[in-house]
Protein backbone atom coordinates (compact mmCIF):
# COMPACT_ATOMS: atom_id res chain seq x y z
CA UNK A 1 0.00 0.00 0.00
CA UNK A 2 1.06 3.60 -0.53
CA UNK A 3 1.86 5.64 2.60
CA UNK A 4 2.45 9.36 3.07
CA UNK A 5 3.31 11.03 6.38
CA UNK A 6 3.15 14.80 6.10
CA UNK A 7 3.77 17.59 8.64
CA UNK A 8 3.28 21.33 8.11
CA UNK A 9 7.06 21.62 7.66
CA UNK A 10 7.97 18.64 5.49
CA UNK A 11 7.16 15.20 4.17
CA UNK A 12 8.46 12.57 6.60
CA UNK A 13 7.75 9.47 4.51
CA UNK A 14 6.40 8.61 1.08
CA UNK A 15 6.50 5.12 -0.33
CA UNK A 16 5.21 1.56 -0.23
CA UNK A 17 4.61 -0.31 3.03
CA UNK A 18 3.36 -3.69 4.22
CA UNK A 19 1.59 -2.24 7.28
CA UNK A 20 1.12 0.98 9.24
CA UNK A 21 0.41 1.41 12.96
CA UNK A 22 -0.85 4.75 14.32
CA UNK A 23 -1.69 6.09 17.82
CA UNK A 24 -5.46 6.63 17.59
CA UNK A 25 -7.31 8.52 20.32
CA UNK A 26 -9.06 5.27 21.29
CA UNK A 27 -5.90 3.16 21.10
CA UNK A 28 -3.35 1.88 18.63
CA UNK A 29 -4.65 1.01 15.15
CA UNK A 30 -3.01 -1.01 12.40
CA UNK A 31 -3.68 -0.95 8.67
CA UNK A 32 -2.94 -3.55 6.00
CA UNK A 33 -3.78 -3.73 2.29
CA UNK A 34 -7.51 -3.57 1.46
CA UNK A 35 -8.44 -1.94 4.78
CA UNK A 36 -11.91 -0.40 4.89
CA UNK A 37 -12.02 3.38 4.31
CA UNK A 38 -11.45 5.32 7.52
CA UNK A 39 -10.73 8.84 8.77
CA UNK A 40 -9.79 9.31 12.42
CA UNK A 41 -7.91 11.59 14.82
CA UNK A 42 -4.48 10.75 16.21
CA UNK A 43 -2.99 11.46 19.62
CA UNK A 44 0.69 11.93 20.45
CA UNK A 45 2.76 8.82 19.86
CA UNK A 46 4.65 6.86 17.22
CA UNK A 47 3.58 6.06 13.67
CA UNK A 48 5.26 2.79 12.64
CA UNK A 49 5.67 1.91 8.97
CA UNK A 50 6.72 -1.64 8.11
CA UNK A 51 8.50 -1.86 4.75
CA UNK A 52 10.52 -4.54 2.98
CA UNK A 53 13.67 -3.09 4.56
CA UNK A 54 12.37 -2.97 8.16
CA UNK A 55 10.29 -0.78 10.45
CA UNK A 56 10.55 3.01 10.45
CA UNK A 57 9.17 4.99 13.41
CA UNK A 58 8.00 8.62 13.32
CA UNK A 59 7.02 10.56 16.45
CA UNK A 60 3.88 12.69 16.06
CA UNK A 61 2.13 15.10 18.44
CA UNK A 62 -1.30 14.36 16.98
CA UNK A 63 -3.05 14.73 13.66
CA UNK A 64 -5.42 12.94 11.31
CA UNK A 65 -5.15 9.71 9.30
CA UNK A 66 -7.13 8.79 6.18
CA UNK A 67 -7.22 5.26 4.78
CA UNK A 68 -8.75 4.73 1.33
CA UNK A 69 -8.03 2.60 -1.75
CA UNK A 70 -4.82 1.05 -0.34
CA UNK A 71 -3.49 4.53 0.53
CA UNK A 72 -2.72 5.75 4.04
CA UNK A 73 -2.23 9.51 4.47
CA UNK A 74 -1.11 10.81 7.87
CA UNK A 75 -1.38 14.57 8.39
CA UNK A 76 0.70 14.96 11.53
CA UNK A 77 1.62 17.76 13.91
Amino acid sequence: MRVEIITPDKELFKGEAKSVTVPGVDGSMGFLNNHAPLITVLKAGDVKVKTDSGVETFAVKGGVVEVSNNTVIVLAE
